[in-house]
């Protein structure tokens, strides 16, 4: 509209300053900087000393990525009108997106210090940099009252609500945020992420899309959208979009990062290491980067590698995650060359680091298992069964992480009537909704005690509609969620033909390699090995409950099995789904299906042993573990006790 109105008063006034610069501004907010630069040019000839035509022009500019004359044009535009605040902060952002960083913070404080409110938006952003995240709301709150238009202040709020993971409260607070403001792109960038989290994958990708109008020639743009198409499933895109941000931006590591994430999903091992190679090139101390590429379980670290890393993890600066990462990565390095006893330093080091970032109370989720056995004890599954929705679909695959859930869900995966989804959050997202609609504050799982039989399907019915984005055309799919284990009993009651498939492994490689890996989210019971080993216990308790109230319905099978036997496993698992044989499936290491997993490499090779009885190697620091997984290690062959 905007732009039409101008268009017709140029129609009547050709040449007019005022609707050159209207044009401009309106053709720059939909991501048109390059048809904007000649128009504002022309303005500025005709009012050389028009401030806002200045700043117009620096975004054209911008958007077009010639970052120095944007600069130029925006210092301008202050120098005309020091007052101009959006003047400010395009500026800011014409800096950092220059690599120029430490100059683009510099004038960012000056501007937060020149008013009492930014004074305040900066002590509140000085709480959540330090994790002082209440003392921060409160303060964001408080100029939010005084100020409900404040976009700064919605924006950092909502980055509050993602990091407590109410993603929900933070797509409203950034939604607001950009009705105030339709070219807010930091916030738009947000709305994606919080879109995501949310599994809003149209809507996620629609807000970075939007982002992408607004700056078009954005390296860090690009590179926010290919993570929303690889978040998406959308792999080729997100690779093709990567490398248009290495174009944009070829001094920025992160899209180096990104584009080595995706191509090791894909199975593209040889062109994911140059790219993380390339993005440590750039900056040493990327640690996630480096990381990465320890996550590449087949990789080997070369000795100038390792002495680089280890230079960083000294280095007296170095924050708690890059810290982690760093252990993480070297004490894998070490382990590949048989110095066992520095690798386990390095990983109880970041272990003990990240245990303390981590919000975790083994008692309570001690408590709340208990607290699932008892509603879900035999005679009340046996009273609700069948109630729910008749769809056979699922194929769940449960156990603890690192137990070989990912090999079997690629040996059904190979099967042409199944379909991968990988680790879905459908079923905790079920229990929340659960838990949401309840008033008396009666939470899972006693809220389910006084469900109707219709409820019971209702949920199923949930659960196969969500899942549907994820799932192809196959009449079988796989939620490979490990941590779904105790919700074995809900999720029979909601989908009574659905299938559980319980991956087990020797207790002492299950834990250490659960010790040994940085998860990217979730596990928190993996960064101590007593925690670790109580859990183990609960696990195999929770298992030994539902074999016992759900005979036959769940299938126990054991790595080692899989190992020695592949195609007496393999005829085992499809004749427990149902499904005829496939030779496909005892070549599911030729799949060339994304795989998201930290096993991602792992099973791309044919079956191997090498990972069997890895526990040995650190049998002396396992000491205390051993101990409290006794019980449970008396009763294995003598050959597989420590």
């Amino acid at each position: 509209m905007a732009e039409q109105l101008c268009r017709g008063a140029l129609a009547d006034f050709p040449g007019e300053p005022n609707f050159l610069s209207l044009l401009g501004a309106a053709l720059n907010r939909q991501g048109r900087g390059q048809e904007a630069e000649p128009l504002l040019r022309r303005a500025l000839e005709e009012e050389p000393g028009y401030a806002k035509g200045h700043e117009e022009l620096g975004r054209s500019l911008l958007q077009l990525g010639r970052f120095e004359e944007a600069i130029e044009r925006l210092r301008r535009a202050l120098e005309l009108d020091p007052k101009l605040q959006s003047a400010q902060l395009t500026l800011v952002h014409a800096l950092t997106e220059s690599g120029r960083v430490e100059q683009a913070d510099e004038l960012m404080q000056a501007f937060l210090s020149a008013d009492p409110t930014r004074e305040l938006i900066a002590q509140a952003a000085e709480h959540q940099r330090a994790g002082r995240l209440e003392d921060a709301e409160t303060i964001y709150r408080e100029i939010l009252r005084r100020d409900p238009r404040n976009l700064e202040a919605l924006r950092l709020l909502a980055l509050i609500a993602m990091k407590t993971e109410h993603y929900g409260q933070a797509e409203s607070l950034l939604k607001r945020a950009v009705e105030i403001a339709p070219d807010f792109l930091a916030a738009w960038i947000d709305l994606s992420r919080a879109q995501l989290e949310r599994q809003d994958l149209q809507a996620g990708l629609a807000s970075i899309e939007r982002a992408v109008q607004l700056s078009p020639r954005s390296a860090n743009v690009h590179i926010n959208l290919a993570n929303v198409q690889a978040r998406s499933g959308h792999h080729d895109q997100a690779i093709d979009t990567y490398r248009r941000a290495i174009e944009l931006g070829p001094d920025q590591p992160g899209g180096y990062l990104g584009l080595g994430n995706t191509l090791k999903t894909v199975g593209q091992q040889a062109e994911a290491i140059e790219a993380y190679r390339r993005a440590t090139a750039m900056r040493a101390d990327l640690s996630e980067a480096w990381w990465s590429l320890s996550n590449l379980k087949t990789f080997r670290f070369e000795d100038q590698e390792i002495e680089a890393m280890q230079r960083q993890l000294e280095a007296p600066e170095i924050s708690d995650e890059a810290q982690v990462q760093f252990c993480f990565a070297l004490g894998k390095a070490h382990e590949d060359r048989g110095d066992y006893a520095r690798a386990f330093e390095l990983y109880e080091r970041g272990n003990r680091t990240r245990r303390a970032q981590e919000n975790y109370d083994p008692v309570e989720t001690e408590v709340i298992n208990e607290r699932i056995m008892k509603v879900f004890d035999a005679e009340f599954l046996a009273r609700h069964a069948g109630r729910g929705h008749p769809d056979p679909a699922p194929i769940f695959v449960v156990g603890l992480p690192r137990s070989g859930s990912t090999l079997i869900e690629q040996i059904l995966a190979s099967h042409s009537q199944v379909d991968a989804t990988h680790e879905l959050p459908e079923v905790g997202r079920l229990i929340q909704q659960i838990n949401r609609k309840r008033d008396d504050r009666i939470a899972y799982p006693e809220a389910v005690r006084d469900f109707a039989d219709e409820t019971w399907a209702a949920l199923g019915r949930v659960y196969i509609d969500q899942t549907r984005l994820h799932r192809r055309d196959a009449p079988y799919f796989i939620d490979k969620m490990p941590n779904n284990f105790p919700s074995i009993g809900l999720i029979n009651l909601v989908l009574p033909n659905a299938r559980f498939i319980n991956t087990r492994r020797h207790p002492l490689d299950t834990c250490l390699s659960c010790y040994k890996q940085l998860f990217a989210r979730g596990q928190p019971f993996t960064y101590d090995l007593v925690e670790l080993g109580e859990y183990y216990l609960q696990y195999d308790r929770m298992m030994a409950h539902w074999h016992a109230v759900l005979p036959g319905r769940v299938l126990d099978v054991h790595y080692e099995s899989v190992v020695a036997d592949l195609g007496a496993e393999a005829q085992r698992l499809l004749e427990f789904c149902g499904l005829p044989w496939e030779d496909a499936c005892l070549r599911y290491y030729e799949t060339e299906r994304a795989i998201r997993t930290a096993s991602s490499e792992q099973v791309r090779r044919p079956i191997y042993s090498d990972a069997i009885g890895f526990w040995r190697h650190y049998a002396p620091q396992l000491a205390g573990l051993i101990d409290i997984l006794e019980p449970l290690l008396s009763s294995l062959p003598a050959g597989q006790r420590p």
